[in-house]
């Protein structure tokens, strides 16, 4: 299986992040692609730089307007104080409801807030080119897969599963699920599936696909009432207009161990199985690990082999990308896990 990187992550390396009212080291960290990358060359994998530029496919699955931001935005904040080079800007204000968001803030902080989600999203230097490089990857990957690969991998961060049409959150920029599916449509797939196995729901995703009757977007992942991101991902999110039906929300409690996540995962496939896709892009979130720091299932080790055996029944074309998981040091071996499992079976 082809692997497609960025070279360019290292790039974004925001410092510090706030969990729950605190100020902490950043969990999504570049040591995270760093352990996938080394895990996937010790097992022979071959890895790639990216050779699709992802700009058309982004104009289809987010804004110009936000596009044009986030392209802008550390340049924005410097033009403010050349010692802001050295300080993480934070949104502090957000248009929730009653409140315009129609209408761009001259002030910073205040745009900030109009296109995110959460505060827990920081920038950097270089945020915008290791997201554009990591959509240039899920498109490549797509790409290979869409000429006739059985898999590619895309192994990127920021992940991008929490990026809506128009805003960033849960430590993701551009939604890179989304790129690929997209991608594939745009090369011929009739109709796509995204399965969503991290253990934060993609409201991104669902957000951007959910009017939308040729892309299938089903998720397995902590109940919203307690989980990241709370206000999406609920069972009865279903889909609407034309794409009424094609949404499948699979939220589970917290401490879910393997028997009752593989059983949803029967039922994401059974429902994916009636979709009749042409191809499969898979939000590979590794989160669900039983060490992760920051979610709490119990999946092991060996279970991600597990998925990816699964996953290969499917016969479908296939599309992985990385989104969370921040056991960072186990999670090389658990993404290459998966993929070994998939080629394996």
């Amino acid at each position: 299986m082809i692997t497609f990187h960025n070279p360019a992550h290292p790039g974004h390396a925001p410092v510090y992040e706030f969990f729950r009212g605190e100020r902490v080291p950043c969990f999504e960290k570049p040591a995270r692609a760093d352990f996938v990358e080394d895990a996937l060359r010790q097992r022979g994998h071959v890895l790639v730089a990216p050779d699709v530029d992802s700009t058309a496919v982004l104009n289809a699955v987010h804004t110009p307007r936000y596009l044009a931001f986030l392209q802008t935005a550390w340049a924005q904040w410097l033009a403010l104080d050349a010692a802001n080079a050295q300080v993480q800007p934070f949104p502090s204000v957000w248009p929730v409801r009653t409140l315009r968001s129609d209408v761009e803030p001259e002030n910073f902080v205040a745009r900030l807030g109009l296109y995110s989600m959460d505060n827990g999203t920081p920038l950097a230097a270089g945020t915008w080119t290791a997201a554009k490089t990591g959509a240039d990857a899920a498109a490549s990957a797509a790409q290979r897969v869409a000429r006739g690969a059985r898999a590619a991998f895309c192994c990127t961060r920021p992940p991008g599963h929490h990026a809506g049409p128009d805003f960033m959150g849960g430590y993701c920029f551009l939604n890179n699920a989304a790129v690929a599916a997209q991608a594939l449509r745009q090369q011929g797939a009739h109709r796509v599936a995204v399965l969503d196995v991290d253990y934060h729901h993609g409201n991104g995703t669902q957000s951007i696909f959910y009017d939308r009757a040729d892309v299938l977007f089903v998720s397995i992942h902590g109940d919203p009432r307690t989980e990241y991101p709370f206000y999406l991902g609920h069972a009865d999110e279903t889909g609407a207009g034309e794409g009424l039906g094609f949404n499948c929300n699979l939220p589970l409690p917290a401490g879910t161990g393997a028997q009752a996540w593989f059983a949803a995962l029967e039922a994401a496939c059974a429902r994916m199985a009636g979709h009749a896709a042409d191809a499969l892009v898979v939000s590979l979130g590794l989160d669900t690990f039983e060490g992760d720091p920051i979610s709490r299932f119990t999946l092991a080790s060996s279970d991600f082999s597990r998925l990816g055996e699964r996953l290969a029944r499917l016969g479908l074309p296939t599309v992985f990308v990385l989104e969370g998981g921040y056991a960072a040091a186990e999670l090389g071996t658990n993404a290459v896990n998966v993929l070994d499992g998939f080629e394996q079976a």
